[in-house]
């Protein structure tokens, strides 16, 4: 992407690099780093400038958007590569690409919750750290589930069995 050159004459319906950080309410080194990942474009004047077409303001809204719900930008790179010719992304491009992304969005709200409900009582890290451990983790039980937080991904629940016989 980018790198296509402009003369000066042709360049009034564009953008600078200033005027798009701007209106974006993002750094010019964002927007350099974005070019870079190859997730917006610029044309180049005959002095080198970068220039932008106003539909990149569209393109850097729906990466920052896509970035505040915690997607990567490898994932925002893959999903703005799926559109037809690198066009911006439509409302109807948003809403397929936001429902492909909704089990991840929920895997991680789960994992949000799960924080939330424990964080007050045990970090889940089978560190034995805690005084009053609320899971006692007997023998370092909880390490052979993988390092960690395990107990706050989805589908781990604390051993029943071995917090009682921690306590015993």
């Amino acid at each position: 992407m980018g790198g296509t050159e402009l003369s000066e004459a042709g360049d009034g319906a564009l953008l600078t690099i200033g005027q798009i950080a701007e209106r974006a309410g993002v750094a010019t080194s964002a927007l350099r780093y974005y070019e870079e990942r190859g997730l917006i474009e610029s044309r180049r004047t005959s002095g080198n400038q970068r220039r932008y077409a106003q539909a990149t303001l569209r393109r850097v809204a729906f990466i920052r958007a896509a970035q505040n719900v915690g997607l990567s930008l490898e994932e925002i790179g893959e999903a703005l590569a799926s559109l037809p010719e690198g066009r911006t992304p439509t409302k109807r491009d948003w809403h397929r690409l936001s429902r492909a992304w909704r089990p991840r969005l929920d895997e991680q709200i789960e994992r949000l919750q799960r924080l939330r409900d424990r964080l007050d009582g045990c970090i889940g890290c089978g560190c034995l750290s805690l005084r009053a451990c609320a899971l006692y983790n007997p023998e370092d039980a909880l390490a052979g589930r993988g390092p960690g937080g395990v107990l706050l991904e989805p589908g781990q629940e604390p051993d029943a069995g071995a917090a009682r016989r921690g306590r015993e």
